[in-house]
């Protein structure tokens, strides 16, 4: 495909075959998707393309990356090898007809040079006319073929009558577009690496255990239960579950964070990650299309397969484009000959106009734009699951973020800690007791514990006392943690001081309670979710893009508002029961606003498909991740800005590239008409406009996330 002509002539062909629902043809991505009903037809498709003058070839999802890259380097070497031969013969051309001696064996001489030319590096064009012309259809080829046999077959009449020739025209407009071609092809070239870079990314050996001890396997031959092997350095083949051993894992090519990550017996680890410190033993849970890696390859894929708004109304232009413009090119000459014009001048005016009005800077406009955006994502770590996203982000007025998982990590933690005399002896008998509750917040003070290197002991007994707190006996010594409420049905009574420390603790969003042993209470402690690091700056962010923030929960108000104030929030949307999330973000959309929800739990996800862009978290549930517009690889909250102003500039440059499309052909057209443009000059700045919107759209790749 060449133009967005042809891409409108396949779209519309599958779309027509039997049990497809729907069909989308990228041109710079050369590729169609076709959602039918059943088992699809692809033969039935391929020979449907083919009657119209195209071919088509099915390919795997896991190879369709490498291959459209190799399709595009192979592309480039074609176009190069042809661009070099028109030279060749195209300078020494120019140089006879432009100073040259006007006589018959010059003329002859610049004849022999076009023939190669015209026939050889354009046979590409004039093939594909001819197709396409046998079923009265045209595209940019038939322009390009048009303008460049008339000057070579004008002039060919002109040698015999000794009028002007227009062979060096001919020539130059070969080569010039030839040129461009290749350029075309290289910077889609460019634009298409992403996904390819990330899928070179993975391991091509794994190292399993058989019965006969190690051994070295292709990646691709892995099934899920393979017990491999990863030595510190390595990457691991694919996704699995540590057995055996604990490490770091650098996963950075895959979220885009660059902090490894602590690793342990039944945690997860995806392919092409590395292993940093230890060896490990990976049981293989998902293998080939089935890893994360491919899902999100997968994902990218088709959003840049998909089509945003704004491009229908190219593809409509498009669409009459051709057929017009050659109504124009002979409108110029018949308008020319009329007002007295020699032949000459009228037919240059002529070839002009089919040679500037080539529409493929139309076409290349918004699908280069989304795959070199949608690609910048995905190194980033951000995925945009369809092209409307990128126009959708732009018009976002308020940004709702679910608590729990997002704002803040989702699990407790020990955030203080006071006691009377020993605080490690003490902190050592409170979590004792606790760790034997098996209840998340003793957990955290467990944990806490244990990062103080403080060694636990087994209680000699432990009663749970449900929404309350804890008892038990350690070292015959009987410990009581919980609430106010416990320490008075117990009868303690906590110290002035210590509920003062506890109601400041309260005041930050902490859960706090009290610890009471030996006869009195002697420690206040408090646990926290606590809040994302960089959440701060990523509402500011937010709300120097001109979104206001918010935030819901199913948490009292207090807490709720403390976490806000503490990150700069402005709305609080506080004891939401998690059915309800829906209907706020229904509720904020009543009163005109264009809301972003983002979260990442399975309660989240009615409210990801209400906004008017779902953002999920991808280190939350499949299901959330599911409805998400956009799905965030790591829970850095500045993702969350950073896809937005992605998104952003993503839809600029789509904005951008159509603006000088249109206003390309708008002046241009008018100008070759009215005779003030050269077919050569035309020709050259024909190819420079398709390679200018492909350049500007591969700025996105340079889009600085500032993560």
């Amino acid at each position: 495909m060449t133009c967005a002509t042809c891409a409108t002539r396949v779209e519309r062909v599958l779309g027509r075959q039997e049990g497809v629902e729907a069909a989308s043809v990228n041109l710079a991505g050369a590729t169609a998707q076709v959602r039918a009903q059943g088992n699809a037809d692809i033969a039935a498709f391929t020979e449907a393309v083919g009657k119209i003058g195209y071919t088509m070839s099915h390919h795997d999802p896991d190879d369709s990356p490498r291959d459209m890259v190799e399709h595009y380097q192979d592309e480039e070497r074609w176009q190069w090898r042809r661009f070099w031969f028109a030279a060749a013969l195209s300078l020494p051309l120019m140089l006879l007809a432009m100073l040259g001696p006007e006589t018959t064996w010059n003329r002859i001489v610049q004849l022999a040079l076009a023939t190669p030319v015209v026939t050889f590096a354009g046979w590409q064009y004039h093939r594909m006319a001819a197709r396409l012309a046998r079923r009265a259809s045209a595209n940019m080829d038939t322009l390009i073929s048009l303008g460049s046999l008339a000057a070579y077959l004008y002039s060919i009449w002109a040698l015999t009558t000794g009028a002007a020739v227009f062979f060096e025209t001919a020539g130059v407009i070969i080569t010039l577009i030839t040129l461009g071609r290749a350029f075309e092809a290289r910077a889609k070239g460019r634009a298409s690496t992403a996904i390819h870079r990330l899928l070179q990314l993975g391991a091509k050996q794994a190292r399993i255990e058989t019965p006969d001890g190690l051994e070295m396997i292709p990646a691709d031959q892995l099934l899920p239960g393979d017990r491999m092997v990863v030595f510190p350095g390595e990457k691991i083949p694919t996704d699995g579950v540590i057995r055996v051993g604990s490490t770091s894992i650098d996963e950075s090519m895959l979220t885009g964070e660059s902090v490894p990550v602590d690793k342990g017996p039944g945690d997860e680890v995806f392919g092409a990650t590395v292993n940093f410190q230890s060896r490990i033993e990976v049981e293989a849970t998902e293998v080939g299309s089935e890893t994360a890696l491919s899902q999100i390859v997968r994902m990218v894929e088709e959003a840049q397969g998909s089509k945003a708004p704004i491009q229908r109304l190219a593809d409509r232009i498009a669409g009459i484009f051709v057929p017009a413009v050659i109504v124009i090119a002979l409108g110029t000459i018949a308008v020319w000959l009329a007002i007295g014009n020699p032949v000459d001048e009228a037919f240059s005016a002529g070839v002009a106009v089919l040679i500037i009005a080539c529409p493929c800077a139309l076409g290349l406009a918004t699908p280069t734009a989304i795959m070199a955006g949608s690609g910048r994502g995905a190194e980033i770590g951000v995925l945009f699951k369809k092209a409307e996203v990128f126009e959708s982000a732009t018009t976002i007025d308020a940004a709702l973020f679910d608590k729990t998982g997002t704002i803040t990590t989702g699990s407790m933690e020990l955030v203080a800690f006071e006691a009377r005399g020993d605080e490690r002896e003490a902190l050592q008998l409170v979590a004792s007791v606790e760790n034997a509750s098996g209840h998340p917040i003793g957990k955290a003070v467990a944990l806490g514990a244990d990062e103080r290197d403080i060694t636990l002991t087994d209680p000699d007994e432990v009663e749970a006392m449900s929404g309350m707190g804890v008892r038990g006996s350690v070292g015959g010594r009987e410990v009581i943690v919980g609430k106010p409420s416990l320490m008075e049905r117990e009868g303690f009574t906590p110290s002035r001081e210590q509920m003062t420390l506890r109601e400041e603790w309260e005041k930050k969003a902490w859960t706090s309670f009290f610890a009471a042993w030996d006869g009195e209470v002697r420690a206040v402690l408090a646990v926290a979710d606590t809040i994302r690091p960089r959440s701060a700056e990523a509402m500011d962010r937010l709300g120097r893009n001109g979104v206001r923030t918010a935030m819901i929960t199913g948490d009292n108000a207090r807490t709720a508002h403390s976490i806000a104030e503490q990150i700069g929030i402005q709305d609080v949307f506080a004891e939401v029961l998690p059915g309800d999330k829906s209907n706020e973000v229904a509720a904020l959309q009543a009163k005109g606003l264009k809301v972003a929800f983002v979260g990442d739990g399975i309660n989240d996800a009615p409210a990801l498909v209400q906004a008017d862009l779902g953002v999920a978290v991808g280190s939350g549930t499949e299901v959330a991740v599911e409805a998400g517009d956009v799905v965030l690889l790591n829970d850095n909250p500045l993702l969350v800005p950073a896809a937005i102003e992605l998104a952003a500039a993503t839809f600029r440059t789509i904005k951008q590239n159509l603006f000088w499309a249109f206003a390309y052909n708008t002046a241009a057209i008018p100008l070759a008409a009215a005779g003030l443009l050269n077919p050569m000059i035309a020709a050259g700045a024909m190819a420079f406009s398709s390679v200018s919107v492909v350049l500007n759209a591969l700025r996105l790749k340079r889009f600085d996330a500032d993560l």
